[in-house]
């Protein structure tokens, strides 16, 4: 008869018990017995909250077990968490401070029980636990290091009973049962009425005192680059560096500076190259919004931090514009305020489409309503005016085109400090063709942000229509360079394409126009059409009937007397409208 095997499997394993268990009961048995089973409750009503199974108990210790490593360490820090509130409440004697250890190893199973070496090292990490902490193994750390934002001390290998091989531990930053916060203290800042963010110290890893100052430097310049964003509220330098050298936990460093985002980051070097990382965090949630790596050769250090500068700030701003939207529209209808108003505006005026022009109005009249000083607003209403006059969306375009100018004009006066003001006022004059007042007013929303890609987009729109094509095209590129991720990646790929197409660049215009179609939210019609343009140029044939049964689809009916009778969209620059309808021509569009 075959020998039984035993039965194994690999899982994550949470122990935890009270310290000074002992001197609590023999002080007084009955009070410590109450606090146990309130806190007991609360600990598992966590473990189903995050997944976890039960395994034993025995007094005050808990042995669980987790299919997920993330899940156990979530679970960990929501029970300290909670716990040291309830501490704060009890007289200094009476707390009832847990230690957590968690590994993830490999165990045997007998039933519902659990033994072997996986288990014990959970238990043996728990009594390396400081009362009211959690310590992890290295087995643990690897699998949630890039997955938590939670702060990490490596207190390297240990020597534990029972156990042959000394066990990497990690000890996590929680609030101590010692230092918990009063009641009064627990509550988080209030969160400012926009977008509110810290930048963190990067870390320097390794021990070059160079990369000391380049770590600080880069700091330094992102918030200031960060401040001079006006839709951002931005904590100042001492506030960040008081975190300096620390590896806090991102959700308490958001309650502690009342802000809704965090960034950090880290400078490595290796030889003449150096790797930088950033992180955008939403401190309320621990969600990652935004991520990058950057490997430079180090050249020179001002150049190098003016590059990363630009690069993250270029980066991080549409990713806080997109979670506000997407926070904002979580929010139940009769629950708005001015500012979720505005967002709501926002996110229809990016989807470029008609119906979503009349909702995006909707949204920034009423928020003006609530405020009508809100130059965020203000500049919304503008800005979708002056697109729906672009794509012959407008009833009465003069008139829409006289309303946008003018309320760009009151955003700006409001705050002539404000970029996006300016942007929709540049906007505004383009629907109008007050081209060199456009291309004026977007320099100055670039002299407030240089990182605004925005700003960047609609001045390389404006120097294409205005045929300085090249300058458009550096322009567009420098946009999609700043903000790979931009809700308007879809429209720059676009405009690339008019640019090619009008210099005659055929090859280029079909290879952007065929990206802007790749992109989330795409372009509107006369992307589509500067395809089947450069397509009939070249003479591919086939792909240009595929192509204008796309158009056709985006317009019904669409002939060439039509599109001759619109305006800007089509405005290819000095002479180059007619080569641009030859092409359409040449592609078979019905005339």
């Amino acid at each position: 008869m075959a020998e039984d095997r035993v039965q194994r499997k690999l899982t994550t394993i949470l122990a935890a018990d009270v310290e000074g268990y002992s001197r609590l009961m023999s002080a007084d048995e009955e009070a410590t017995l109450k606090t146990l089973k309130t806190y007991r409750e609360i600990i598992d009503s966590l473990i189903a909250k995050h997944n976890g199974r039960l395994v034993g108990t025995a007094g005050d210790a808990v042995l669980v077990e987790f299919g997920s490593a993330v899940e156990a360490v979530r679970c960990a820090m929501s029970i300290q968490e909670d716990l040291a509130v309830r501490n704060a409440e009890l007289a200094e004697d009476r707390r009832m401070r847990f230690r957590i250890g968690i590994n993830v190893g490999d165990v045997m199973v007998e039933g519902d029980d659990l033994f072997g070496d996986g288990v014990n090292v959970a238990a043996r990490l728990e009594g390396l636990a400081e009362p009211g902490g959690i310590c992890i193994s290295g087995s643990t750390f690897d699998q949630v290091k890039n997955k938590l934002s939670v702060g990490f001390e490596d207190i390297g290998p240990q020597q534990v009973k029972n156990i042959a091989e000394p066990v990497r531990a990690y000890r996590a930053r929680t609030w101590s049962a010692d230092t918990a916060p009063s009641a009064d203290l627990t509550r988080p800042l209030p969160l400012p009425d926009k977008p509110s963010i810290a930048v963190l110290p990067f870390d320097n890893i390794g021990n070059d005192e160079e990369q000391e100052y380049f770590a600080d430097g880069i700091t330094e310049d992102l918030i200031t680059a960060l401040a001079r964003i006006h839709s951002f509220f931005v904590t100042a330098r001492n506030s960040s560096f008081s975190y300096k050298g620390q590896s806090p936990d991102i959700r308490q460093v958001a309650d502690d500076l009342g802000v809704r985002y965090v960034l950090e980051g880290s400078v490595r070097k290796a030889g003449s190259r150096v790797r930088i990382t950033s992180q955008l965090i939403d401190g309320t949630t621990g969600n990652h919004l935004w991520a990058e790596r950057y490997d430079r050769e180090t050249g020179d250090v001002f150049d190098l931090q003016d590059e990363m500068t630009e690069k993250i700030v270029g980066a991080i701003e549409p990713a806080i514009s997109k979670a506000e939207i997407q926070r904002s529209r979580s929010k139940r209808p009769d629950n708005l305020d001015a500012w979720d108003l505005c967002q709501h505006g926002w996110w229809h005026r990016y989807r470029n489409r008609r119906e979503d022009y009349v909702s995006a109005r909707s949204f920034f009249e009423r928020a003006i309503e609530k405020d009508p000083e809100f130059v965020s607003a203000l500049a919304g209403l503008a800005d979708t005016l002056a697109y729906e006059v672009v794509f012959s969306f407008a009833e009465e375009p003069a008139a829409q085109v006289a309303r946008a100018i003018d309320l760009g004009r009151r955003a700006v006066e409001i705050d002539d400090e404000d970029p996006v003001a300016h942007l929709s006022l540049g906007r505004a004059y383009l629907a109008g063709r007050q081209f060199e007042n456009g291309i004026r007013t977007l320099r100055e929303a670039l002299r407030l942000n240089p990182y605004f890609a925005g700003a960047h987009y609609s001045l390389g729109g404006l120097y294409i229509v205005t045929g300085r094509f090249q300058e458009g095209i550096d322009a567009i590129r420098k946009m999609i360079a700043l903000s790979p991720q931009d809700l308007f990646m879809g429209p720059s790929y676009a405009r690339l394409a008019q640019a090619f197409l009008a210099m005659k660049d055929y090859e280029k215009a079909v290879e952007n126009a065929e990206e802007a179609f790749r992109c989330p939210i795409q372009p509107h019609w006369p992307g589509k059409s500067y395809l089947v343009s450069a397509l009939g140029h070249l003479g591919r044939q086939d792909e240009a009937r595929q192509a204008i049964e796309e158009l056709q689809g985006l317009v019904p009916g669409i002939t060439i007397n039509w599109v001759r009778s619109q305006d800007l969209p089509i405005s290819m620059g000095q002479g180059c409208t007619e080569d641009y309808l030859d092409g359409l021509h040449k592609a078979g569009l019905p005339e």
